[in-house]
């Protein structure tokens, strides 16, 4: 495991917090702050500790441009009402002005940089622009987990010239994500949903030798069922891994964990509200229709196993869910995950949308934040922003 702010000696210190505040604004108001929310036990943390604060995040995709649309002072005064403090704002994040403003805080006083990703340098990991930042404090936390997977400047470079070691945040998700890994509480069972084969792999492959049941939905069934000869009608599939999938089913045979295709499947002439459904066999889909969601039956024989497991991972929804026509079996996922007395974790993205669509996001055990690092980091590969901190004595 790594260090984390809790076992490291920090009181008074000065402190740059990668964070992630990527979050989504409408006129300048952050509509979802879940991600601020999830950063302040490390911020507040470190406030009383008496420490400096120095804050820094990307917003959106610039591109080494400065957006204007995409400066960080809207999440800058949503942070202000949540720690019920000011929290002040850089014109740049790295440069003299800012290194004069860092070095002016006092103790348990709060700075957020202006977003990251203005730089190109950011992203391309370059080193002066590393030292740019490490210039701004005494020691480094990382609490973004969600960029972790990423080696940029503020993840992985910035630990070249400082300390660096884990927020709570971070802590937190390296323990829980950990725990599938290593020793978890049995039956341990996987849901995997989403639209592509493609972007689970890995961790399809990972899952058959670490879980006892591997569940698949969404729209990446019908690549198994395309590969194993069935129809899927107008279903959307991926061509070019049908090999992929067939390989991946004949492993599952031989593998000591049992891996489940839905055995139906809700279908329309179209992906639209209102469009006729119909409930098939996942055997026997009609030509002409496209699969939208796991039939009924399908999803209560998933919330079986769900309801007798000891751990459940989840990532990826059952179906078309946004629209209520076809948002039953990621509901039912949902619910079932929800009610289960095993430990829960659920994979960040649209399963974590979800959660909260349908009121349950506080019914999981752990949450994660990060949605392609935690799917890289339940996959086994190592996270730069992770592997770049101290590790625990």
């Amino acid at each position: 495991m790594k260090r984390s702010i809790a076992e490291y000696p920090l009181a008074g210190r000065r402190v740059l917090v990668r964070v992630d505040f990527n979050v989504p604004l409408d006129g300048g108001r952050v509509t979802d702050d879940t991600r601020i929310r999830a950063a302040l036990p490390t911020i507040e943390h470190l406030i009383g500790q008496g420490c400096p604060v120095v804050l820094a995040s990307h917003l959106g995709r610039p591109k080494g441009q400065v957006v204007e649309e995409l400066r960080m002072a809207p999440v800058a005064a949503r942070l202000a009402e949540l720690l019920g403090r000011p929290v002040a704002t850089a014109g740049d994040c790295v440069g003299p002005a800012v290194e004069a403003a860092a070095a002016a805080l006092g103790p348990g006083e709060v700075l957020l940089l202006e977003n990251l990703r203005f730089h190109a340098e950011e992203t391309a990991n370059e080193s002066g622009f590393a030292a740019q930042l490490a210039r701004l404090a005494e020691v480094y936390v990382n609490d973004a987990f969600g960029t972790a997977h990423r080696a940029h400047a503020s993840t992985e470079g910035v630990t070249h010239h400082l300390p660096a070691v884990a927020g709570l945040l971070m802590t937190r998700e390296l323990e829980m994500l950990g725990t599938l890994l290593g020793e978890p509480r049995r039956p341990f069972v996987v849901v995997l949903g989403g639209a592509k084969v493609s972007d689970k792999i890995g961790v399809i492959e990972k899952m058959l030798a670490v879980a006892d049941a591997v569940l698949i939905g969404g729209a990446m069934c019908f690549t198994f069922f395309k590969a194993a000869g069935l129809e899927v009608g107008t279903s959307r599939f991926e061509a070019d891994k049908l090999d992929v999938a067939a390989g991946i089913a004949a492993a599952a045979r031989g593998s000591a964990g049992d891996f489940e295709l839905p055995t139906e499947i809700v279908v329309a002439p179209a992906a639209e509200a209102g469009a006729p459904t119909t409930v098939v066999s996942a055997a026997s889909m009609p030509a002409d229709q496209m699969g939208l969601d796991i039939g009924p039956r399908a999803a209560a024989a998933f919330g079986a196993r769900i309801a007798g497991a000891g751990t459940v991972f989840w990532n990826g929804p059952m179906g078309l869910f946004e629209i209520d026509d076809f948002a039953a079996g990621t509901r039912a996922v949902a619910e079932a995950v929800a009610a289960s007395p095993a430990v829960t974790v659920v994979g960040g993205g649209d399963s974590v949308a979800a959660l909260r669509r349908f009121g349950l996001e506080e019914r999981i055990d752990h949450v994660s934040t990060g949605g392609g690092a935690a799917m890289e980091f339940v996959e086994g590969k190592a996270l730069p922003g992770v592997e770049a901190l101290l590790d625990r004595e």
